[in-house]
């Protein structure tokens, strides 16, 4: 339950600090008194949206902080547990700030906190009807969400729409997949083509290099053997120039003149190593001329196949020395191909099983609908009997529709319908002409389908405008048993709603400053008397007025 309400700097309140009891507590005051911003502080504090328009002028920040006692919340205490928000204590300290450059901070218990982790826990603690909750109800969606919260199906609802988020991602999978299939078949023509074109190549023996070092050789083989016989002949074969020759000669010199100088020994042996090394290039040059043969049968293959792999390097936009590199590429194509086909038929089984499974479900959510719908009508038709309708009826329709695929929430069109006077028939809230009996109807609803609420407190606010009279006490009396199990905080205008409260809070405007502040305390017994004659009487309050409301207020206490 919410324990307090402390604020600073926002809108008309200047300091509050207020301490809620358990059961129903009722703010009243005049309007403009500022009872809505006690909820606009609360809301800020659970997540809503922020503005630097709240902060009260000339004041440079806001704050409000929240007090829960969680021993009646097990839900919240699981979520703060599982989000390390805990403490040790069973308490929830909430707390927000606002500042005018339009930035603010939240904290739980303590540490710093997203607003969506707020509004995540704001569900487990608070739930709030607010004074347009009519108009909400006219939503079908809403009145979906009243008879699936009172038949409990959360449970089932999780599983069925788990089942239709993996049906939906697989069946938009598999549409694309099929959708492509053609554009498939010819890529896979255009793959199969180009990776033959490249394994003519020989890849496993694929050298450029080599091939273009070949094909230079041979092109070039009849001036290399030309040169090559010149280079023979300088350095062997010319008995009187060659190169070998004449460092034969200068060996026999030198050789002599060694006994006259053995300084020439060093030279000599240099002369006898070079004679050494040209004999060994010699044989290696023979040799190498020996072998060469012009081949214009293998130079035109050669040019052949160069200018295919210059082609094929243009047409993939590669150097040659990548073309076993594509090849790779193409293979893994071709494959990814096969694999997308067989996806294909792996979706096709997959989808077939959601969908049994999902329309199984289905049904069964239909069933626990239409057996929650009667139980939940005859308790609301008894409500609106109660609230001074007394050939009032409502109904909920469960009509299941003829669809082929899942959808969201399971198949069945739920919608409210109500007939206000005999004899005439049901008909969808949404068309209920009276705004009078559209407000006694809301509030019906809301008032029945609380008891199914998981929040250990509830905020109705100005939900019993429209209403009046032995209605009004009824609503009341409503109120104030709703508050025997849970905490109920309701802000009204009407005396006989205020007189049922367990606690009873006055809100009001204190003009003595320069600035207008509200202000709010908790009143007492004979207090309560006064506000309520207030409230009875208006301006002129007589003694009879104080008379009946004191009546009024022991009747509500004695209940």
């Amino acid at each position: 339950m919410l324990q307090n309400i402390s604020i600073l700097n926002l809108a008309v309140v200047d300091a509050l600090d207020l301490n809620l009891e358990t059961g129903l507590s009722v703010l009243t005051g005049e309007t403009g008194a500022g009872k809505s911003i006690l909820l606009t502080a609360i809301g800020l504090a659970l997540g809503d949206r922020a503005d630097a328009a709240y902060i009260r002028p000339d004041c440079s920040r806001a704050e409000i902080n929240l007090t829960f006692d969680l021993s009646d919340a097990p839900d919240a205490q699981m979520w703060l547990e599982n989000n390390e928000f805990d403490n040790d204590e069973k308490q929830c300290l909430i707390r927000r700030t606002l500042r005018q450059d339009g930035k603010s901070k939240a904290y739980i218990n303590g540490r710093p906190a997203t607003l969506q982790s707020l509004k995540l826990l704001s569900s487990q603690l608070i739930e709030i009807h607010g004074q347009h909750a009519h108009l909400t109800l006219l939503d079908n969606a809403e009145q979906s969400r009243l008879l699936d919260s009172f038949a409990k199906n959360s449970d089932l609802l999780d599983d069925i729409n788990q089942v239709y988020l993996q049906w939906r991602a697989d069946s938009h999978e598999l549409s694309a997949l099929i959708k492509s299939s053609t554009e498939q078949s010819n890529q896979e023509d255009l793959f199969t083509y180009q990776l033959n074109e490249l394994q003519e190549l020989d890849l496993d023996n694929y050298d450029y290099d080599a091939l273009i070092a070949e094909h230079t050789k041979l092109a070039n083989l009849e001036e290399i053997l030309n040169c090559g016989q010149q280079q023979l002949e300088l350095l062997s074969d010319n008995e009187q120039l060659s190169a070998n020759q004449i460092i034969n000669q200068s060996i026999s010199v030198i050789s002599d003149l060694i006994p006259l100088a053995k300084g020439l020994e060093e030279p000599n042996s240099l002369l006898i190593e070079a004679q050494i090394q040209i004999t060994e290039a010699v044989q290696q040059l023979r040799h190498f001329l020996e072998s060469q043969e012009l081949d214009p049968q293998r130079l035109q293959i050669l040019d052949e196949q160069i200018g295919i792999i210059q082609n094929l390097s243009r047409k993939h936009h590669v150097n040659p020395e990548e073309l076993p590199n594509v090849a790779t590429q193409l293979k893994q194509n071709l494959d990814g191909l096969s694999h997308s086909s067989e996806r294909i038929d792996s979706l096709k089984s997959l989808v077939k099983q959601q969908t049994l499974q999902y329309f199984s479900l289905a049904t069964e959510l239909t069933l626990i609908r239409s057996k929650a719908a009667k139980k939940l009508s005859q308790l609301i038709s008894d409500m609106i009997k109660e609230l001074g309708m007394p050939q009032g009826e409502f109904s909920i329709s469960i009509a299941p529709q003829a669809i082929e695929q899942p959808k969201i929430n399971g198949v069945d069109k739920i919608e409210f319908l109500v007939s206000a006077n005999k004899g005439l028939p049901l008909r969808p809230l949404a068309k209920v002409a009276s705004g009078g009996e559209l407000s006694r109807i809301s509030l019906a609803i809301q008032v029945t389908t609380c008891h199914d609420t998981n929040a250990p407190t509830m905020i109705f606010d100005e939900v019993d405008s429209g209403i009046g009279g032995g209605i009004a006490e009824i609503v009341g009396q409503k109120l104030r048993a709703l508050g025997n199990n849970t905490q109920v905080l309701c802000v009204t205008h009407l005396a006989q709603v205020a007189t049922q409260a367990h606690q009873h809070l006055f809100v009001y405007k204190d003009n003595d400053s320069e600035m207008t502040t509200s202000n709010v305390r908790t009143l007492s017994t004979e207090q309560r008397v006064e506000e309520t004659a207030r409230m009875l009487g208006g301006v002129n309050i007589t003694n009879s007025t104080l008379a009946h409301a004191k009546e009024m207020l022991m009747q509500g206490i004695e209940q």
